[in-house]
């Protein structure tokens, strides 16, 4: 038994073709007093004209309900039901109409109490009057009490709908035309551009592609110029060694106790020549080692290296230089396990300069250094409490020969080769070395390593 909510709107037959015509008319009755837009009246009447038109020639026609469903899940719909007089043949049924499909949301045969029927549906708008209880009594008396217009009227309705649509059509049409001409113009304007910018990005490729082989040409002076700078600085050095290192051996000599004595004066001159020429050997020796690293000639011998036996040589060697007044070495013992994959040589060749311009350039306080496992990696700090380092000079360190300006002490002047050498033995090693400082707060020389080696 049918409920309020369920029971058909309005039942009809349909047995001959004027029927047809009075389908049509009352299912846009019905699509009407439902709240179904006008557009949608037209398409399920059509769609009702046609599929009627079908079912007369086939099964001599059929028995119609119009239901309204859904309602009690919020999405309401109205639902036309077609039961055939006859069952359809093995093959069913398929509309003549490709179209009909279209015109509604839903098209199908669906089995309803033994009998095979054809279903469809169009979605009623949101915005419609609310399908409750009452109102779909009021609509079941307004539709039983309505009656069909004449077969001339109906005509005359699709022939008003027929020339509306047709208008519609046509003022579509022209927008459209309008719309291609506008993207015509559009299409000019955009293969214009697209022209333009091909010829300036074709321009701005050969620029490129210029740039580039002057790039190329000068990396490859400025690799040759490094090339003989590096040779010149090895050859230039090979020749300097001999001769200062026996300058060195003759002031010895000279100075010796066993030679013949030496007035106080004579003393002190060999005392400063002496001194000057270990300082040239110490430079010579800067000048070849970083002939070496530039030229790629060092490779690392990889070992398995203990930093506790490495920071314990370098504390034993360099204390005898700390011996300004006021100035402390502190070398702190590295947790353990205090292991890396390095080569024991360079690293310490590292520690020593960092070590060694720490303490030729602290007037007062310390010189620490100390290490810490962080992510895997070994971070090596060397700090001091000099005079500091402005941060624009911080990078100009690492370049040969530069030295900070006002960095004279009581200990002398650096060459200005120790840090970009350990620079580039960190590198070799696989990691980097940097430098935090601030004037008057001192300078903290970082050098990070990974544990297993590059």
């Amino acid at each position: 038994m049918n409920s309020p909510l369920t029971a058909p709107l309005l039942q009809m037959t349909l047995r001959a073709e004027p029927d047809i015509f009075v389908l049509r008319q009352r299912g846009r009755e019905v699509a009407t007093a439902v709240g179904l837009e006008y557009q949608d009246q037209i398409r399920i009447a059509t769609a009702l004209s046609e599929v009627a038109r079908d079912l007369v020639r086939a099964v001599g026609g059929a028995d119609v309900a119009f239901r309204a469903a859904g309602v009690e899940e919020g999405s309401p719909v109205l639902r036309v039901d077609l039961a055939p007089l006859r069952p359809f043949g093995p093959a069913g049924y398929e509309p003549t109409s490709g179209a009909v499909a279209r015109l509604v949301d839903t098209l199908d045969l669906t089995p309803v109490g033994g009998v095979t029927v054809i279903r469809m549906s169009r979605r009623i708008p949101a915005h419609a009057e609310a399908l409750t209880p009452q109102r779909l009594a009021e609509l079941r008396a307004q539709l039983a009490q309505s009656a069909p217009a004449s077969v001339l009227d109906e005509l005359t309705s699709q022939n008003e709908q027929l020339i509306a649509a047709l208008d519609e059509v046509r003022s579509q049409r022209d927008e459209l035309a309008v719309l291609n001409e506008e993207l015509e113009e559009t299409n000019r304007g955009v293969l214009a551009l697209y022209n333009q910018l091909s010829e300036e990005l074709e321009e701005t490729n050969r620029g490129v592609v210029a740039l580039y082989a002057e790039l190329d040409e000068k990396s490859a002076q400025l690799k040759a110029a490094s090339e003989s700078k590096s040779r010149f600085l090895a050859n230039v050095s090979h020749e300097l060694r001999a001769p200062v290192t026996a300058v060195i051996g003759l002031a010895r000599l000279l100075a010796d106790s066993a030679s013949d004595p030496l007035t106080g004066e004579q003393a002190r001159q060999v005392g400063l020549i002496r001194s000057s020429a270990t300082d040239l050997l110490a430079l010579v020796n800067d000048l070849l080692d970083l002939a070496k690293a530039e030229s790629g000639r060092i490779e690392p011998d990889w070992t398995e290296v203990d930093l506790r036996v490495v920071f314990g040589q370098l504390r034993g060697t360099l204390r005898a230089l700390a011996t300004r007044p006021g100035v402390d070495l502190v070398v702190e013992e590295p947790p353990s396990p205090a292991t890396l994959r390095s080569d024991e040589t360079l690293l310490t060749r590292v520690l020593r300069n960092l070590l060694h311009n720490g303490l030729k350039f602290t007037e007062t306080g310390e010189v620490r250094m100390r290490a810490d496992l962080v992510d895997g990696r070994w971070r090596i700090v060397v700090s001091d409490t000099g005079a500091g380092i402005a941060p624009d000079q911080h990078e100009r360190i690492f370049e040969e020969f530069y030295q900070v300006p006002g960095s004279t002490s009581g200990a002398g002047t650096g060459t200005g080769l120790g840090l970009p050498y350990a620079r580039r033995l960190a590198m070799l090693l696989g990691g980097s070395l940097g430098v935090t400082s601030e004037p008057g707060r001192g300078s903290a020389f970082t050098l990070d390593l990974p544990v297993d080696g590059a």
